[in-house]
């Protein structure tokens, strides 16, 4: 179930209610990606990101595997739901530069502003999906919801098909998405031709079979 721009208050931790909340964190925390708090109040962790994009997405040639078109040095390609990334980020770090995090580590040249990042929970045995603003703080919330992935997680998707800023595509991208897309088409249209000639070759064989001679 998807909830758009869902309002939660921040109801923001001091200092020591950060402390405590780190010392629980860190005490809970079962795959030793702990949080760090530091002198100055702000405190690094961890966060995992699971790509979850229907888009072929841009990246520079060299760096691209698996199914592509080229244009020049880059190339677009679909990336696996199943590609889950952690990043190192700080208490201070925006959804934004998340993003932009994200992107330059798969060497992604598409406009961050294609993207959105949202948050995935538990309530009441149903599964809510949140679109985080720009502003809100990540680790925040991923020191709020305790390190238990079922309990919150988050998520990178391309923004929904009304909000697709598609000035942000240049001409060689939308290329290659054609390219791709005209790709699959081929196949597909491949698997049913094979699909009907199979159920042509067994009607013809239980024709034959019904009208020979006794």
């Amino acid at each position: 179930k998807d909830v758009q721009k869902e309002r939660e208050p921040h109801a923001y931790l001091s200092e020591e209610e950060v402390k405590e909340k780190i010392q629980s964190y860190n005490s809970s925390v079962t795959d030793k990606l702990k949080m760090t708090l530091n002198a100055n109040g702000i405190y690094t962790g961890f966060i995992k990101v699971q790509m979850e994009l229907c888009r072929p997405i841009t990246v520079q040639s060299s760096q691209s595997q698996g199914r592509c078109a080229h244009s020049n040095n880059e190339t677009a390609f679909h990336l696996p739901d199943s590609c889950v990334n952690t990043l190192h980020i700080s208490s201070t770090n925006t959804v934004r530069e998340v993003i932009e995090a994200l992107l330059k580590k798969f060497f992604v040249v598409d406009n961050p502003a294609k993207f959105a990042l949202y948050k995935r929970c538990h309530k009441e045995d149903q599964v809510y999906m949140c679109k985080l603003s720009d502003r809100e703080r990540p680790l925040y919330l991923r020191l709020v919801a305790g390190p238990r992935t079922e309990m919150l997680s988050f998520v990178l998707r391309e923004h929904e098909t009304g909000e697709v800023m598609w000035e942000a595509f240049s001409i060689p991208e939308l290329q290659n998405f054609l390219r791709i897309l005209d790709k699959e088409e081929n196949e597909q249209l491949q698997i049913l031709k094979k699909r009907y000639a199979a159920y042509r070759d067994k009607l013809e064989e239980a024709l034959g079979g019904v009208w020979k001679p006794g």
